[in-house]
């Protein structure tokens, strides 16, 4: 058995992922700030008889991170998918005329910092295992800058450039880096962008590994 670790785990589109990777027979490493969010999502995988178990960690303080997925391996197994998909924070969303230079230590950090940290420390397993998938989860403004929110906008160009790399990089190895753009909210109702469609989307591109960047909809003009 192989592990799926999602960073960024939560209720909606985090735990429809964990629950598809899940069945599909994966272990499920949890990771989140939230202690007892975790606890939660893994009764209710549970429940569906999936092997879970939850880290906590701050993708913002690299050394919990790094040791969250350390002991997620320990643990479940060794991880041949990582999904990097934490919710951008409030305070990253400034319009661009009024964001400084201190307002991008945080989003780069997150967006940044966060993946690099994260595959760096999956990365000798999947080459152990001679395969692997990283996924990158991000909003519309990762595709198309958005002046609104100019914090996220630039640090998502900057993950989309290292994911990209990535991509380019590890193809040969039987290591697929991939990146699902989610233009619009995630709701339950939404025929393209609710929780368990996007899960299937994503494991989709786990599966097919055709191509870097995918849309969960048309970017709307």
């Amino acid at each position: 058995m192989t592990t799926f670790a999602l960073i960024g785990a939560g209720p909606g589109l985090g735990l429809a992922t964990a629950r598809r990777f899940g069945v599909a027979g994966h272990a499920v490493a949890l990771i989140a700030r939230n202690a007892e969010r975790l606890e939660e999502m893994t009764a209710e995988l549970a429940r569906h008889d999936i092997q879970a178990r939850g880290f906590t960690a701050d993708v913002l303080d690299i050394e919990s991170l790094d040791a969250a997925l350390y002991t997620a391996t320990k643990d479940l197994g060794p991880i041949e998918i990582l999904q990097y998909s934490p919710v951008p924070r409030a305070d990253f969303m400034k319009p661009v005329l009024d964001t400084r230079a201190d307002d991008l230590d945080t989003p780069l950090a997150f967006s940044v910092k966060g993946p690099v940290t994260a595959v760096n420390a999956v990365l000798p397993g999947m080459r152990k295992l001679g395969r692997g998938t990283v996924l990158f989860v991000n909003g519309s403004s990762a595709a198309r800058p958005n002046p609104n929110v100019a914090g996220t906008s630039i640090a998502f160009a900057a993950e989309s450039a290292y994911a990209r790399m990535l991509h380019d990089t590890l193809t040969p190895e039987n290591i697929h880096a991939a990146q699902l753009i989610i233009p619009g909210a995630i709701r339950p109702d939404a025929e393209h962008s609710s929780p368990d469609v996007l899960a299937q989307r994503l494991y989709d591109i786990h599966q097919q590994r055709d191509g870097f960047r995918h849309y969960a909809e048309p970017l709307p003009d």
